[in-house]
């Protein structure tokens, strides 16, 4: 066996049941779970019909690479998105079945195990970055985010003995499960650090639509070209991102993605990939290239986010610390005001109102002298808003007995 598969901790699902295998859940209440960030709001028709009308496509074996027209329609959301110069879609952009096996991937991809590299990760994370370095043969290094920096992680507290063993930097923007978004000075920070120790940023930002300001969250192939760092000799040097039509677009089974970037990475990338079996079946390529052509449902989609959110933030500020976040579907709150813990809350919670919500510290590993999930608890606010809403009463109304006490 692998011995590095022993280094894998349980998944934070895994753990939050064990924790609830302890008690039962309130009979009196029915059923709502604020754990999994898997999107609730309906597929878009349109797009269910595309995977209708191609279903011929399960008759053909898939190229790795993916079709043209896939490629293409990838490129163009991207140009249109971020306001980049076109982009090569036979180079720099590859479709991938869903972000999280791609990311597992890039490891295995960049990392020589012999090397002794380590992986940079934000604190808390998600788990597959740590995974990933674990069984690429290398070390994960975590970050620690700060409340004070806007949940932000303060790379520059990292010393160069440890930069110098650098091959790999994960991170997540928007974050899960904070929801902060990078600023172009933390990118170009980060350019900076990336050029002067050669590892590569694997960009994360599947989370990149769902966002309840009027700015759109700043893209990592953005800010580079915004800060003049993608040049015609060398666009986007060490610098992959990842994105996926799972949030954007309400089709976390459909498993389709794509990987953008640096040419030379994606390159090996793909020889990786095509031994890997890393291939799209032809008839989700043609659905997800109806989502990517379209913007009006991520429109409507992301309206939908913000009236929830709007609506369930402010009742939650009465009993935890809590903000609307600068993205995402999470509430990453603090519950110490409760005088539970956060494993304490969120198994009370459940035995007594039959509200699942996940342990910040789950999300976290003590790194530092601290867990920085540590008296947090995840909110996925994924479902429809009135079943939203109810978690949220009920929530109050558990806090507001604890504080009665």
């Amino acid at each position: 066996m692998n011995p590095h598969l022993e280094k894998l901790q349980p998944y934070p699902f895994e753990k939050l049941r064990q924790l609830f295998a302890q008690v039962s859940a309130s009979p009196s209440h029915k059923a709502i779970s604020l754990g999994m960030g898997e999107p609730k709001h309906p597929t878009p028709a349109f797009i269910q019909q595309a995977l209708i009308d191609n279903i011929d496509g399960l008759a053909n074996y898939p190229t790795t690479i993916g079709s043209d027209a896939l490629r293409g329609a990838i490129a163009g959301w991207l140009e249109r998105r971020y306001g980049l110069p076109a982009l090569n879609p036979a180079t720099q952009v590859l479709p991938v079945n869903g972000s999280r096996e791609a990311l597992f991937a890039l490891a295995q991809t960049v990392i020589d195990p012999a090397a002794k590299s380590l992986v940079v990760c934000p604190n808390p994370f998600y788990q597959i970055y740590e995974g990933a370095a674990y069984l690429a043969g290398a070390e994960p290094y975590f970050v620690n985010s700060d409340p004070a920096r806007n949940f932000g992680c303060d790379y520059d507290s990292i010393p160069a003995s440890v930069w110098e063993r650098v091959s790999l930097l994960f991170l997540c923007s928007p974050g899960n499960p904070t929801g902060a978004v990078l600023t172009l000075t933390d990118w170009e920070n980060l350019f900076a650090l990336s050029e002067r120790y050669n590892f590569i940023i694997a960009a994360d930002e599947c989370y990149s639509e769902i966002f309840h300001g009027e700015q759109a969250p700043l893209g990592a192939l953005e800010a580079a070209h915004t800060l003049g760092l993608s040049t015609v000799e060398k666009p986007y040097a060490r610098l992959v991102v990842f994105s996926s039509l799972s949030k954007r677009s309400n089709v976390p089974g459909m498993r389709s993605g794509f990987v953008a970037g640096d040419a030379d990475v994606l390159k090996k990338f793909l020889l990786y990939r095509t031994y890997h079996g890393g291939a799209m079946s032809p008839s989700v390529q043609a659905a997800s290239i109806a989502a990517w052509n379209d913007e009006t449902h991520v429109e409507q989609n992301r309206e939908k986010y913000r009236a929830k959110f709007n609506a369930i933030t402010p009742l939650l500020q009465e009993v935890l610390t809590v903000e609307l976040p600068d993205a995402g579907f999470y509430l990453w709150a603090d519950v110490s005001r409760t005088g539970l813990s956060d494993t304490e809350f969120a198994q009370r919670l459940y035995a007594e109102y039959n509200v699942t919500v996940l342990p910040g510290s789950y999300l976290a590993r003590d790194a530092h002298g601290a867990n920085p999930g540590r008296n947090r608890i995840r909110m996925a606010l994924v479902a429809e808003t009135e079943e939203g809403l109810e978690a949220a009463r009920r929530i109050v109304q558990f806090c507001k007995s604890l504080l009665n006490k």
